[in-house]
């Protein structure tokens, strides 16, 4: 629901929400009449800079760039680099050729606008290009470097925060799908891009500062969440990226740099080496939503589902669900004779080892053909129940038998109470920010007794497509809305165990996202 913001004779009610679509109208309203004026100064009729397309087009002229430019600014990613540079080629043509002046044109335009529009001192000197060619700016040294730098930084920081990133994969949890040393393009746009919800950020690093190993952000300013709209819905089994939800908390170990790799799961370590020895060794962190680490895994539960893992195998909605094409599960394997067909092995990439005691993760293809040799023992591995399963409360569920769960989805109620508040207990408190009590006399939500829960957003279920060798939703629960990032689009670059010197997999570099179903 949205705050109410202003209450005023009781008449009408403005939301945060509304006020936020106010401001934005205002904004654009004062950059649309700053460039008004500054059409007539320039000697064309003010009412061209509110016809869409034309104002484009007659902006064009004024400044001397070619037609060819609008072509330009359709294209994705290069039109926000074109209209950077209109922006500063119209106040050029002002004599506006400081390098603040052109951060103001980039920055604040629906200040810096209307204020050479609207004062009388300032006057169209002529087209921005032709001016640059007769009268070339001296620039010294440092200030080139400076404004190549900064506009460098900015370009890629907006790129990478609201279009696309760059992800390497860095455990073999979604193998074959995706492997160790796929370094991939990540698209914001899919899913709706997020806004920054942790606006003071070292530019261009996650949330460590390269070897300093350093927090690289401020909690000073957090805003609330906020998504752009999306260009498709997020859909089962599609490969997801994601903030690791339990990542609210990290630990690093005492006196330790950690300026490499993912940081130690928090809750993980509490399950393995409860609080008191966990707070004698380590530092704990918090991190905001945005700052969580990143986790790639393939979303098999949609909000509103059921799911349930039987033997291995996993149902959603009572109904079996279709494997990937890379799926894996861990095999024994005994060899009774000799080393089956080593060509066929490289063919279907089985790396045949005496080592682990015959312990093999294969996919369905590779299972079935070495059941096919009689000279084999190959059968599945099953994993015992153990504490690091969700949710973690003895209820007997393991990796292989887990369920069954309904996930939560937006705006639909359920039934609360001890049998079930275990699973939806962080979603309740952490997640969507109650205050909640668990004792003898019952739950209660906010201080009020509750036996039933109404969830503020969508909910999704995440597992891996090596699914013996995955920490994921089996071990920390359902991935709220707010912590989704992104989809793949395509792998560029691939190394072999994450290493060039190893050598580059070529057969899978430009694999798209499709590729990966």
């Amino acid at each position: 629901m949205n705050e109410i913001f202003i209450i005023h004779n009781s008449s009408f009610i403005i939301t945060k929400k509304d006020m936020s679509y106010i401001i934005i109208l205002l904004l654009t309203l004062a950059f649309g009449a700053g460039l008004y004026k500054m059409f007539e100064k320039a000697g064309e009729p003010g009412w061209k800079a509110i016809v869409p397309g034309l104002n484009l087009y007659t902006w064009l002229q004024i400044t001397g760039r070619p037609m060819y430019w609008l072509a330009l600014l359709l294209v994705p990613i290069v039109g926000i680099f074109i209209f950077a540079y209109m922006l500063i080629d119209m106040v050029k043509s002002f004599g506006k050729f400081g390098f603040l002046e052109h951060a103001a044109a980039i920055i604040v335009p629906f200040a810096f606008y209307p204020y050479i529009g609207f004062k009388e001192e300032e006057k169209y000197l002529g087209k921005a290009v032709v001016m640059s060619e007769e009268n070339p700016i001296k620039k010294s040294i440092v200030r080139e470097w400076a404004e190549a730098i900064i506009f460098a930084v900015f370009a890629a920081t907006f790129i990478r925060m609201f279009l696309i990133e760059a992800y390497t994969i860095p455990t073999p949890s979604m193998e074959s799908s995706l492997m160790v040393g796929d370094f991939l393009f990540v698209s914001k746009l899919s899913y709706g891009s997020r806004m920054p919800v942790t606006p003071l950020q070292f530019p261009l690093v996650h949330n460590k500062i390269p070897l300093l190993g350093n927090e690289s952000y401020s909690k000073a300013i957090q805003w609330k969440y906020r998504r752009l709209p999306a260009i498709r819905n997020l859909e089962r089994y599609d490969p997801v990226v994601f903030n690791f939800p339990e990542g609210d908390s990290v630990a690093f170990r005492k006196g330790v740099n950690q300026s490499q790799g993912q940081d130690p799961h928090y809750y993980g370590l509490l399950r393995r080496e409860g609080r008191t020895r966990v707070e004698r060794n380590y530092d704990v962190v918090w991190r905001p939503l945005d700052k969580r680490d990143n986790y790639i895994k393939r979303c098999v539960g949609l909000p509103g589902d059921k799911l349930e893992v039987r033997k291995k195998q996993l149902f959603v909605n009572d109904e079996p669900a279709p494997s990937p094409k890379g799926l894996q599960t861990n095999y024994q394997v005994n060899a009774t004779g000799s080393k089956p067909n080593p060509k066929k092995l490289e063919e279907l990439g089985i790396e045949w080892s005496t080592e682990n005691n015959g312990i093999m993760t294969l996919t369905e293809e590779q299972t079935a053909y070495l059941k096919k040799d009689n000279t084999l023992e190959v059968f599945p591995i099953p994993n015992p129940v153990h504490r690091g399963v969700f949710p973690n409360d003895n209820r007997g569920w393991s990796i292989d038998d887990f369920g069954p769960i309904n996930i939560p989805k937006q705006g639909e109620s359920m039934s609360i109470g001890p049998k079930n508040i275990a699973i939806y207990q962080r979603v309740i408190r952490d997640y969507e920010g109650n205050d909640l009590e668990i004792g003898a006399g019952g739950i209660k939500i906010n201080g009020q007794p509750a036996t039933s829960y109404t969830f503020k957003q969508n909910y999704y279920w995440m597992m891996g497509d090596n699914r013996d060798n995955s920490l994921d939703s089996r071990s920390w629960g359902f991935v709220p809305e707010d912590h989704i990032v992104g989809k793949p689009l395509f792998i560029w670059m691939s190394l072999k165990n994450g290493r060039l010197s190893d050598g580059v997999r070529w057969e899978r570099v430009f694999r798209g996202a499709d590729d990966m179903d």
